[in-house]
């Protein structure tokens, strides 16, 4: 309990020493968002009434404090594309970009567990070549145009699996159509981990199998099933645990091209946008919401430490 309360609080200094630095990233950034909702026809006057309308008429740091000190009373601003409440805009979107990145992170574990485990226990030559070529590929091959082969072939070809959405226009929510709408963006967002995951399984599991307690539980006539899944996966799998916990700010920023070409109504999609729109508000919480996912993916990962090998304490 000590350990998570001193975690939490560590937390909050580096949550807001991030804020400062992405606030100031985000003032850098070139062009003018009350340019580009003026229009090139603006005269002074106008461009003077839209940034006092926008609240960026005011120097940096004083825009900064009534950031933070609307996020401390949970407001995080007006979105200057949709003149809604930023917490409103999200909250349409956060649902669904962690059901995206929770199938991802599933379907990656569920695919490169098994897969680095075999190529690190077969003797078979091709299966270890055979890996290692499609590791290669899933790492060099860019998403938007795994997305758009997947969309062409299984969707404008083959007509097996939706074209875009997370659901069929007019038809009541029902888990079905959301599961063959979920199939397309995440498989292209697990293939991301699926090829670097099973590599770091691989190596881990090659290191493990020459320690001494794996010797010592072959020597006692345990099933070799048995030594590789409860006695060498279990400390294999440390590294990976490490690994999954940085990348929860990675899932939505690696999501926003898949949900672009799938045009998957989540988080990421909203951050391409903002982008483009120079939605500041909404920029400054989506890279919160990564910041955030980061801290408590390590959090997690050091909690989950504990659980796989219980020689690791937590002070």
């Amino acid at each position: 309990m000590n350990f998570l309360v001193r975690r939490l609080l560590f937390a909050l200094p580096t949550l807001l020493v991030v804020s400062l630095i992405l606030f100031g990233l985000v003032q850098l950034a070139p062009g003018s968002a009350a340019a580009l909702y003026a229009g090139p026809d603006a005269g002074p006057e106008d461009m003077a009434r839209i940034e006092r309308l926008l609240g960026v008429d005011q120097p940096a740091p004083v825009q900064y404090v009534k950031w933070l000190r609307g996020v401390a009373s949970g407001e995080w601003g007006i979105s200057f594309r949709y003149q809604q409440p930023v917490t409103q805009v999200l909250s349409s979107r956060i649902f669904n970009s962690l059901q995206l990145m929770t199938a991802a992170l599933l379907l990656a574990l569920i695919v490169a567990v098994p897969f680095g485990v075999l190529s690190a226990i077969s003797k078979r030559a091709w299966v270890k070549h055979l890996s290692s070529v499609l590791a290669m590929l899933g790492i060099s091959i860019p998403t938007f145009w795994l997305g758009i082969m997947l969309l062409l072939i299984f969707s404008v070809r083959l007509r097996l699996l939706p074209s875009g959405g997370n659901s069929t226009i007019g038809m009541d929510f029902n888990l079905y159509d959301r599961f063959i709408h979920l199939i397309g963006p995440a498989s292209v967002l697990a293939t991301l981990y699926i090829a670097g995951w099973s590599r770091y399984v691989r190596s881990s599991m090659l290191d493990v199998m020459t320690q001494d307690y794996v010797r010592t539980a072959r020597a006692k006539g345990l099933a070799e099933r048995i030594v590789i899944f409860r006695h060498a996966l279990r400390n294999a799998l440390l590294p990976l645990v490490t690994l999954i916990g940085l990348q929860g700010g990675n899932l939505v920023g690696g999501a926003m091209i898949t949900e672009v070409v799938f045009a998957w109504p989540g988080v990421g999609r909203l951050l391409a946008e903002s982008l483009t729109s120079r939605d500041y508000p909404v920029l400054m919480a989506a890279f919160m919401i990564m910041a955030l996912l980061t801290v408590a993916g390590n959090l997690a990962a050091d909690l989950t430490y504990g659980w796989i090998d219980p020689r690791i304490k937590l002070e």
